[in-house]
């Protein structure tokens, strides 16, 4: 299966970003991120998947953002319990797609993901860090070996060009699931704003 990009932090160059064909462009409807937007772009292709972020929003406001902005992945990035993910999974269309963010630092409890399972479709890693996404900062990736699920896995935490040889190193094991690479402050200019250059590059790489 080829694997899917994932440009998170849409905010200014939309259609510029669209035009590289990532398969998923994430939006941020955090008010307290600088990347935050109120709604996606109408003009983004059918075949780029719409993922709008979360963070421990109120369940009703999300389900009204995704009928409005025909989101197919919710994202939540915060400290949403199972209790929380349950109930989403009833308020929203069951073809939209959940993904449920964990923090990882220098080790992980993964015993923690089990009660998810039955309400999330992937899991997605990011770094720990005070900042709740967008630090640049990476994790050790050799923590994923001890992931005990067969859900599939979106890999994010300060991704950039200068990781595509250990990277796709990495994914070569073929060990765990990977779905998809989400990439955000690596490829910015300024917050909200990639480089497409860079951008093109990487996809052209990862995808080869």
């Amino acid at each position: 299966m080829k694997l899917k990009v994932k440009v998170c932090g849409i905010k200014y160059n939309t259609k510029a970003v669209a035009d590289l064909q990532p398969d998923y462009l994430g939006f941020i409807f955090y008010e307290g991120s600088p990347r935050y937007v109120e709604k996606t772009d109408s003009a983004i292709p059918d075949f780029i998947k719409k993922v709008g972020v979360f963070v421990q929003e109120k369940i009703e406001k999300i389900a009204n953002i995704v009928a409005a902005n025909e989101l197919e992945v919710v994202q939540l990035h915060g400290k949403e319990d199972i209790k929380y993910a349950e109930v989403l999974r009833k308020q929203i269309p069951k073809q939209v797609k959940i993904w449920k963010v964990f923090h990882i630092g220098n080790e992980f409890d993964f015993d923690q993901l089990a009660p998810f399972e039955p309400f999330v479709d992937a899991f997605l890693f990011d770094t720990k860090s005070e900042a709740l996404g967008g630090s640049g900062k990476r994790f050790s990736w050799q923590v994923l070996q001890q992931y005990p699920s067969k859900k599939p896995i979106i890999l994010s935490g300060g991704i950039g060009e200068e990781h595509l040889s250990e990277l796709k190193a990495f994914i070569a094991q073929d060990r765990i699931p990977i779905h998809a690479i989400d990439v955000n402050s690596k490829f910015e200019t300024r917050p909200g704003h990639k480089d497409t250059n860079a951008l093109k590059r990487f996809i052209d790489e990862i995808s080869s």
